[in-house]
């Protein structure tokens, strides 16, 4: 071949390869923040959640209504006393190229229940056969109700009948990790370049406070039907910047629109506005230093009653969020019809205000002696919600300060049992059951933020997981959350709605009660 046409056929390769990087169909969405961890079994945020549900698929997962679907199982058989599942594996492939098998849950759901692995999240896991036990240090691990029969089928046993488990199986606890990788590179198997996938997307890059980059996984069995072939999230613990970049065309989707400028949203973006109700709550675990009035029961139940949902739900929030005084969501299913409440939820507001302050002095507190702080993760919506809370303690003689804490390792510090008075948190169900909420405030799980305990609330809880009649198991459970509630170590605030901007081009976001929008279901068009 001539040199001159060996210039032509280089130059013709280069057309072609910058034609096919431009062919290539590019989504940047909006993050509440950078994931502090992708391992599946070390993590517990929503938007945790989102990155590695484009990036691993469990047993199931869920389709763009937040349906569940079979995932990587592609069917299952439940044994007629309810406590037996048997999975039945699909042909689908690490983007490695290694099989997917039913050793690779064995090895997972062990591994998060592994003492060792020291998981927040495993207490999500507890419906499984020894779970509990385990996971406490108290059963070997060899004990634990999974086990693979062969390469294609996998059995999970059951403490007792569970009517959420398989919705149980799409949260994030329950996906995958690939053992080759975790056993060449410990604890460095999810970075770029180590992180072997089996979701529609693999980890081309992750540049904290800037984006992590995803490539579409070439091996995901249902690859021919994903649509975006690299997605860019990109974290945003201010809520504004999404939008100012939604608004300059930069990012197709933003994960929460800032409550403050909501008039502005609905005046000037209301066809890319999706509000939708979310299971989801709002609320304020109290912990207090040892010898702190913190610690009474009265003083907790006092700084509820000053709080004014009502205002902090239309004006803070401008009315995308609900007044709430309860920890379980409305409309969640297997549940006493209407939920349960409180007996001052429809008092007049100077009335609770005059009840708390006679709280206050039965509880030894003089106005103006109690000094608390409160804690919250950065976020223009939390940071009015916390002033709107501190204004409101002042109507009853309490003193409160802020403390503004950056996302990615507050609630790292409450899990882990970080000191504090009063914090924002926020619980998003895993799945559609009261039981996802009240476990929080069981013993020994890691997000009982305040290290509340209560025999009376474990045992009602241990109770409820052992009651298979739905109608007795709600009235169980509405028990223990009226215990929760009379004893007040949380003071729940508002109940979610999903609150999102998403761009006129976007095809397939399905808004749904879980707010699942994986992106193997979305497309630009």
């Amino acid at each position: 071949m001539k040199k001159r046409d060996l210039l032509t056929a280089s130059a013709l390769a280069l057309v072609l390869s910058v034609a096919a990087a431009s062919a290539e169909t590019v989504m940047n969405r909006g993050n509440d923040t950078d994931p502090a961890s992708l391992d599946p079994h070390q993590t517990q945020t929503v938007s945790e959640s989102r990155v590695l549900n484009d990036l691993l698929e469990g047993l199931a997962t869920v389709d763009a209504d937040g349906k569940v679907i079979p995932g990587m199982a592609e069917s299952w058989d439940i044994s007629e006393d309810g406590t037996v599942y048997t999975f039945h594996m699909r042909d689908a492939k690490w983007s490695n190229g290694d099989p997917v098998t039913a050793n690779d849950f064995d090895y997972s759901l062990h591994r998060i229940m592994d003492p060792a692995t020291a998981a927040g999240y495993a207490s999500i896991l507890f419906p499984i056969k020894n779970g509990e036990a385990v996971a406490g240090g108290n059963m070997p691990l060899d004990q634990l109700g999974v086990r693979a029969i062969d390469d294609k089928t996998l059995e999970i046993t059951l403490e007792n009948p569970t009517p959420y488990f398989i919705q149980l199986l799409t949260h994030q606890s329950a996906l995958p990790v690939h053992k080759a990788s975790v056993d060449e590179f410990g604890n460095q198997f999810t970075r770029a370049g180590n992180m072997v996938t089996n979701g529609a997307y693999m980890l081309d890059s992750f540049t904290p406070n800037d984006k992590l980059v995803m490539v579409k996984n070439p091996n995901y069995y249902n690859a021919d039907k994903v649509a975006i072939d690299r997605v860019n999230w990109i974290p945003f613990d201010d809520i504004s910047a999404c939008m100012r970049r939604f608004q300059a065309s930069e990012v197709s989707i933003c994960s929460d629109v800032p409550g403050e400028q909501m008039d502005y949203v609905k005046a000037n973006l209301a066809d890319a506005l999706h509000v939708s109700p979310y299971l989801g709550t709002f609320y304020l675990p109290i912990k207090g230093a040892e010898g702190s009035p913190l610690k009474d029961a009265r003083v907790r139940k006092a700084l509820s009653m000053a709080i004014d949902r009502d205002f902090i739900a239309e004006q803070v929030w401008a009315g995308t969020m609900l007044p709430s005084y309860t920890l379980v969501p409305p409309g969640i299913s297997n549940y006493v019809d209407g939920g349960i409440t409180v007996d001052y939820a429809d008092t007049d507001l100077f009335d609770r205000e005059d009840e708390a302050k006679e709280l206050l002095e039965e509880a030894g507190v003089a106005p103006g002696s109690l000094t608390i702080e409160l804690r919250y993760n950065t976020s223009e919506n939390n940071k009015n919600t916390m002033a709107a809370v501190a204004d409101m303690l002042k109507n009853i003689g309490v003193n409160a300060t802020l403390n503004e804490v950056e996302g990615t390792t507050y609630f790292n510090y409450l899990r882990e049992g970080g000191q504090f008075d009063v914090a924002r948190a926020g619980w998003i169900g895993d799945y559609d059951d009261p039981q996802n909420f009240l476990m929080l405030y069981t013993s020994d799980t890691p997000f009982n933020y305040p290290r509340w305990k209560n025999p009376d609330y474990d045992a009602l809880m241990a109770k409820a997981a052992a009651t298979t009649d739905l109608t007795e198991r709600a009235n169980v459970l509405s028990d223990a959350e009226k215990l929760l509630l009379d004893q007040q170590p949380i003071i729940p605030i508002l109940s979610y709605s999903s609150r999102a901007l998403v761009a006129s081009n976007v095809e397939g976001y399905h808004d749904n009660l879980l707010n699942d929008h994986l992106t193997q279901w979305l497309s630009l068009n």
